[in-house]
């Protein structure tokens, strides 16, 4: 009789299951309870009237719709920047492709401190532009800015892996049928590349909604224009009231819970349709 149990270099299910488990409630399960838990103690009217002041709320546009607009700008851009690396040779190829991960290794406040000096109104950049009538700095589009730079290797390292899979024969074999550039791009390479396109728009958005420390220094942190909700809660926590440090935490949560979950049923969608269609384009 043959054995039909496969061999596995780790431990056996039960155990690798018990150790994960542990791992992820001792890091992320268990300190997103207590917030809940400290959470739950406010009546909803207080709770409410906390988390919709129009502050806060101003706030909940900026950080949500500035996060939104930077991951957006980052797939598309990202995606171009990943598709050079791989299909081209350049001189430089390899700093450009190093230089990627430059926002991975800078630490946040070096990187606002930076953007701000160049997009002030006395900086490099934003001295040219300050007399077209565009002010970067200090405004929601400094905080676009600098979401963006943070932001960038995270689609890059992603969609690149996928676009060293595509072999080049593919997109000469469309060309061969007929297929102009835009219909071998749109029906033979964005399918295969669209979960992991939306892959590196989730690790983007995500890493935008919670980011502080380029962003505090680029924004201006004028209530109502540029305050994002993250500084909220650490003022709220500098002025002693964890209450409402916990109800913004607790909506930021929410928000970002609820969102990561619709792109990433969008993912999954993506993924299993591009399988199917792979399968259905297999010979019986």
């Amino acid at each position: 009789m043959t054995n039909s149990r496969k061999h596995r270099v780790l431990p056996g299910f039960g155990l690798s299951l018990g150790f994960a488990l542990v791992y992820l409630s001792l890091l992320v399960l268990l300190p997103l309870a207590g917030l809940v838990a400290h959470g739950v103690h406010m009546s909803f009217a207080d709770f409410w009237a906390t988390a919709t002041t129009p502050r806060t709320l101003a706030s909940y546009r900026v950080t949500f719709g500035c996060a939104l607009l930077a991951a957006l700008v980052n797939a598309f851009f990202g995606l171009i920047v990943a598709w050079v690396l791989v299909r081209y040779d350049f001189p430089g190829k390899r700093f450009i492709d190093a230089l990627v991960d430059l926002p991975f290794a800078l630490p946040t406040a070096v990187a606002g401190i930076t953007l701000t000096t160049l997009y002030a109104n006395t900086g490099w950049v934003g001295s040219l532009l300050v007399p077209l009538g565009i002010q970067i700095a200090f405004k929601p589009a400094g905080i676009v800015v600098a979401l963006i730079f943070i932001g960038i290797p995270f689609v890059v390292r992603t969609v690149q892996p996928v676009i060293e899979d595509i072999e080049q024969e593919i997109e000469e074999a469309a060309a061969t049928l007929g297929a102009t550039r835009w219909q071998t791009f749109r029906r033979v390479l964005f399918p295969a590349l669209a979960p992991a396109l939306l892959t590196g728009f989730t690790l983007a958005f995500s890493r935008a909604i919670g980011e502080y420390g380029s962003v505090i220094f680029i924004a201006g942190n004028m209530p109502m224009v540029s305050e994002i909700t993250p500084l909220m809660i650490i003022s709220k926590l500098e002025q002693y009231d964890t209450q409402g440090a916990i109800v913004l935490a607790l909506v930021m949560l929410v928000i970002s819970f609820v969102l990561l979950l619709a792109i990433n049923l969008l993912q999954w969608y993506a993924a299993n349709r591009h399988t199917q269609r792979h399968s259905e384009r297999k010979p019986a």
